[in-house]
């Protein structure tokens, strides 16, 4: 027998679910004893009890959703990014990490700034002045430490953005620009990645999963103009609680095209209006 296998089973333990059914646990503490033991990352520990229908107690409520132990596989040997670790991409990185998702590239340019701190998940008063992507690698590694994470702190620019983004399944817009947009979109559309679209400003945010293929940005916001750069949101600002909307629905629409289940919002474009109470689903 494996001795990882082993090591593992000697561990797990028989647990009741909140439905009355009967599972094999893996104990977190037990999760990091077996990475030390075993000389191997807490992934690896992780896929080798899952692989053999034993559930890391973290994942347990997480089942659901996935599909069971072979969806949690499935995310965990993914790899996404997210590009922009704001208001959006702060929240959409933890959420992803604490889903299992095994590799996440995070890329920003940014400090911390004391004008961040109104609802940017990641920014405290005692991390002002820091780098989001390094804030955000440590924070994720802090909640999983089972996910690989790649933090790039620089501009994603036509020169590196291929190399960044290759090999990921899904790439998360978190961006506040057009223009870094639609590189992304072109990126994505060059290395056949679906692209998950997220905006906001005020009480309204906007979210739509672009294949490579469809119109895309272009069908949302028209051709890319000279001058025409910033969003609406530096008008209306952005408050606290609409980045976590919207950041939540660009996590289902990345963990859908992971798992390859449910219908992602594809030639579509949801348009939250909290003011309003109003939640619209137009057809691009």
């Amino acid at each position: 027998m494996d001795t990882r296998l082993k090591a593992i089973q000697t561990e797990a333990q028989e647990r009741t679910a909140p439905n009355g059914e009967r599972y094999t646990s893996l104990s977190l503490a037990a999760v990091h004893k077996g990475a030390r033991e075993q000389s191997c990352s807490c992934k690896d520990v992780e896929l080798t009890a899952l692989q053999h229908a034993i559930i890391p107690e973290r994942y347990q409520r997480s089942l659901g959703t996935t599909g069971g132990a072979d969806g949690q596989v499935r995310l965990l040997q993914s790899r996404a990014a997210v590009i922009g670790l704001g208001g959006l991409g702060g929240l959409v990185a933890e959420l992803l990490a604490r889903m299992g998702v095994g590799t996440l590239v995070l890329a920003d340019s940014d400090n911390f700034n004391v004008s961040n701190l109104n609802r940017q998940v990641l920014a405290t008063e005692e991390n002002l002045g820091e780098s989001k992507a390094g804030v955000a690698a440590k924070r994720l590694q802090q909640v999983n430490a089972a996910v690989t994470v790649e933090p790039f702190q620089g501009y994603v620019d036509a020169d590196n953005a291929v190399e960044l983004l290759r090999g990921c399944q899904v790439v998360v817009d978190c961006l506040d620009n057009l223009k870094s947009r639609y590189l992304l979109q072109s990126t994505c559309r060059e290395l056949d990645i679906p692209l998950v679209h997220g905006a906001i400003a005020q009480f309204v945010g906007q979210v739509s999963t672009i294949f490579p293929g469809d119109p895309g940005l272009e069908a949302i916001y028209g051709p890319l103009e000279e001058g025409k750069d910033k969003g609406i949101e530096v008008e209306l600002g952005n408050p606290a609680a609409t980045p976590a909307l919207v950041a939540a629905w660009q996590v289902q629409e990345a963990i859908k095209i992971l798992l390859d289940t449910g219908t992602p919002l594809r030639n579509r474009l949801l348009f939250l209006d909290t003011e309003a109470g109003t939640c619209d689903i137009f057809q691009l």
